[in-house]
C-alpha cells in the first residue's frame, strides 16, 4: 500500500504511544477510582509514552533494516537523548514545579494565575517500562501487520 495509511513504519510508533496512554489513564483509573482524561495525552506518569514512541521507531529501524544501518543508529541517538530528558531534564522542572506551587500558596502574594504542572518527566523505571513497551509492542506488531 503506497499512502500515509500504509506506514506501518509511522502507525506502529503511533499505537504503542497510545497505548502507553491508554495504559496511564487505566492505571490512574485502577489508583485513583476516576477517570482522568488528560492522560490519554498528558506527559509524565508511568510507562513513559515517550520513551515507548522513540524505541518503537528504533526497533523498527533495527527490524526493517538492521542494527548496523544508518537509520537505527540516529533512532537510537535520538531515543537516548529523549529518554535522558523525560528522567533527568523533565523530571527535574516538575520536581522544581512542585515546589514552586508550594511556595505559592503558602505565600499569598504570589498570583500565578494557575497551577505550574507538576507531572513532566519520568523516573527512571516509568522510562525503562516505556521502553521495553516499545521494543515489545513493536516486534507484536510488527510481525502481524
Amino acid at each position: 500500500m503506497n499512502n500515509l495509511w500504509g506506514n506501518s513504519a509511522l502507525w506502529i510508533p503511533v499505537s504503542i504511544w497510545f497505548l502507553a496512554q491508554l495504559l496511564k489513564a487505566i492505571s490512574d483509573i485502577i489508583i485513583f477510582k476516576k477517570f482522568n482524561l488528560k492522560r490519554l495525552w498528558g506527559s509524565g506518569g508511568m510507562p513513559s509514552s515517550h520513551s515507548a514512541l522513540v524505541m518503537s521507531i528504533t526497533t523498527y529501524a533495527a527490524l526493517l533494516r538492521g542494527i548496523q544501518s544508518f537509520e537505527f543508529a540516529a533512532c537510537l541517538i535520538f531515543a537516548s537523548i529523549v529518554m535522558y530528558d523525560a528522567a533527568g531534564v523533565r523530571r527535574a522542572a516538575g520536581k522544581q514545579a512542585r515546589v514552586l506551587n508550594q511556595m505559592i500558596e503558602n505565600d499569598g502574594n504570589i498570583d500565578m494565575g494557575e497551577k505550574l504542572i507538576e507531572l513532566l518527566g519520568h523516573t527512571p523505571f516509568e522510562v525503562f517500562m516505556g521502553a521495553i513497551l516499545g521494543i515489545v509492542g513493536t516486534i507484536a506488531f510488527y510481525r502481524i501487520w
